[in-house]
């Protein structure tokens, strides 16, 4: 079962995050159909959309957009403080030989010029929009550079997933590092010295590591876990979302939908969840626009 922890470490003056999402990727990678290139691109950015809305509160949620000109088009995700996640790609059939690194070159599918943006509804009326430009279209190094740049945090985003031959997901995860004020320099160091020597992350989960092991593996000592928290892919569309939106068409509208083609179709962009509306629904909704 995929799950994140959330923690500490260094007498509480790092903050650290690490989450298995492998069964959360592979069922939106079989929902989308997506080849292994954008496989790892949604992969990344979900996995790092959910554990930052682990960093918020009760009914909290937030969505990422990445656009970076690339091919694979807009990466959307959305998360919230419950562990739950959904995300899809313009363009999921995308794919690339391996780059010189001998990885999936999602730099090359995502694109370099654009932008990153986080919008959080924290219950009030104004949400907070947060947006840095594209660094390297990697992902993770992308969420570090919006993190220390819009949120102020110095952090250190580590996201991956590998897939199998097949196109289902072989392992998928990732963790968030954060220095909270007043951090000794000497720990500091340390951790950096750690990041640049440690294995890909993608790595780690292939290995079996628990999200609790990795930290432990990233950190250089073992950290107080403060919470454990389920995570899954979970859309929350309807087929009663989708009335109200066929309603907001307006009668003209529906009117055309029921003489045109006699029913209509709806598709959820973030699940492939298809939603049919027959005539009589149709005539249904229609009496509800001129209530």
């Amino acid at each position: 079962m995929d799950y994140l922890v959330k923690a500490l470490a260094y007498d509480g003056k790092v903050r650290a995050y690490a989450a298995n999402t492998t069964e959360t990727i592979n069922e939106a990678q079989r929902r989308h159909y997506t080849w292994p290139t954008a496989s790892a691109a949604i992969g990344r950015t979900m996995t790092a959309t959910v554990m930052m809305g682990a960093m918020l509160k009760g009914e909290h949620k937030l969505s990422v957009k990445i656009e970076g000109g690339g091919p694979i088009g807009a990466i959307i995700a959305d998360g919230n403080a419950k562990g739950q996640v959904r995300g899809y790609v313009s363009n999921p059939q995308v794919h690339f030989d391996l780059n010189e690194h001998g990885k999936l070159d999602v730099r090359r599918a995502v694109g370099t010029t654009g932008t990153l943006s986080v919008v959080k509804d924290i219950g009030l009326r104004d949400h907070f929009t947060g947006q840095t430009e594209i660094v390297s279209g990697e992902i993770g190094d992308d969420f570090t550079y919006y993190l220390v740049s819009s949120e102020q945090v110095p952090s250190s985003v580590g996201v991956g997933v590998l897939v199998n031959p097949d196109n289902t997901i072989l392992a998928a995860g990732g963790f968030i590092i954060q220095l909270l004020p007043g951090t000794e320099e000497a720990v500091i160091e340390r951790l950096e010295k750690r990041l640049s020597t440690i294995e890909p992350i993608s790595k780690l989960i292939e290995k079996g590591m628990s999200p609790e092991e990795v930290l432990e593996e990233v950190l250089g000592e073992k950290p107080k876990i403060l919470e454990t928290v389920p995570v899954e892919f979970s859309c929350n569309c309807s087929k009663e979302r989708f009335a109200n939106g066929v309603i907001s068409l307006g009668t003209a509208e529906i009117e055309d939908m029921i003489e045109q083609d006699g029913q209509a179709e709806a598709q959820c962009h973030f699940c492939n969840e298809k939603y049919v509306f027959t005539k009589e629904e149709l005539e249904e909704l229609r009496e509800e626009t001129t209530r």
